[in-house]
């Protein structure tokens, strides 16, 4: 996409959660953390807003470095003292969406899984410490999903009660099934679905949430199945191939045939760089035609 015409989140087009009107085209803050230049991260969440996001996703397990705790060193960084750093006071500061769930322990340093009702209050609490606010825009449940059947009722009913205590203003679920959403919607209203989702790879909550009204909100959109470890580098012929045809890199191209699969997708592309971050939003402006999607969708 060379032009020197700067592209804005905007150009993605909006849609809601709740009462909050975002644009479609956000940002996830996971991979901000490893860097140890915390002032390049404030840099690029501060771009990331001048450039029109208005929706983050964090989680108050994303620690650095690399993703773990260092006990007792003082050395541990969180993405979301880093949004509060970057837009603490701010009055037109970006909707923050982030999870509960997984939890880093405090003493060991080691990653857990919420199942109890305390646990999950004192992780809702960490994430209004870290962010320095009364409530939380919206919360969502991550759990570990699991072939066959179980349930979030008590989980999502702890989170539901405390919406009604004014702590949380909108619920979403991470990494769930359907049946879990028509759990949890039996028991409160649910804003977005967050699910591993990209070109090659599928996820019937997409039609669901279409249906529903719901946001559908992908991640791993450009690392597909390397997840963690970055973005895709083996690419088909036909991302390739429509790369050049858009003088576009093929993580554009990965990132816009998400948002092309409905109004009610959300891109949360996360990253480190202000370069990649420009290139990420800019992705929201390309277009496909018809012939391209054909061609895209038969890349799975």
């Amino acid at each position: 996409m060379a032009s020197d015409r700067i592209v804005t989140a905007d150009a993605a087009g909006t849609w809601t959660l709740g009462d909050f009107t975002v644009n479609r085209m956000g940002f996830g803050s996971m991979r901000l953390t490893p860097n140890p230049d915390r002032s390049v991260a404030i840099a690029v969440l501060r771009r990331a807003v001048e450039l029109g996001v208005n929706h983050i996703d964090t989680a108050a397990f994303y620690v650095s470095p690399g993703g773990t705790l260092r006990v007792g060193e003082g050395t541990a960084r969180y993405a979301t003292e880093l949004i509060r750093e970057a837009f603490d006071g701010a009055d037109d500061g970006p909707v923050v969406v982030t999870k509960v769930g997984p939890g880093v322990d405090p003493v060991t340093g080691a990653f857990y899984q919420a199942m109890t009702v305390a646990q999950l209050r004192a992780q809702v609490e960490e994430n209004l410490r870290r962010l320095g606010r009364d409530h939380l825009d919206v919360v969502n449940l991550r759990i570990i999903k699991n072939p066959g059947t179980d349930s979030i009722a008590e989980r999502f009913g702890a989170l539901a009660e405390m919406r009604e205590q004014g702590l949380i203003r909108h619920l979403g679920l991470s990494n769930v099934r359907a049946d879990h959403l028509d759990e949890a919607q039996e028991i409160a209203p649910v804003v977005c679905v967050q699910n591993a989702y990209s070109i090659d790879r599928e996820d019937d909550l997409v039609e669901v949430c279409a249906k529903r009204g719901i946001a559908f909100v992908p991640f791993f959109a450009i690392a597909g199945t390397k997840r963690e470890a970055g973005a895709e580098t083996g690419h088909s012929e036909a991302v390739q191939a429509i790369a050049r045809a858009h003088d576009a890199t093929p993580q554009q191209i990965r990132l816009a045939w998400t948002l092309h699969q409905g109004p009610h997708l959300l891109a949360i592309p996360g990253t480190g760089s202000v370069h990649h971050l420009e290139e990420n939003i800019a992705a929201g402006a390309l277009k496909f035609t018809p012939d391209e999607m054909s061609l895209l969708s038969g890349a799975r």
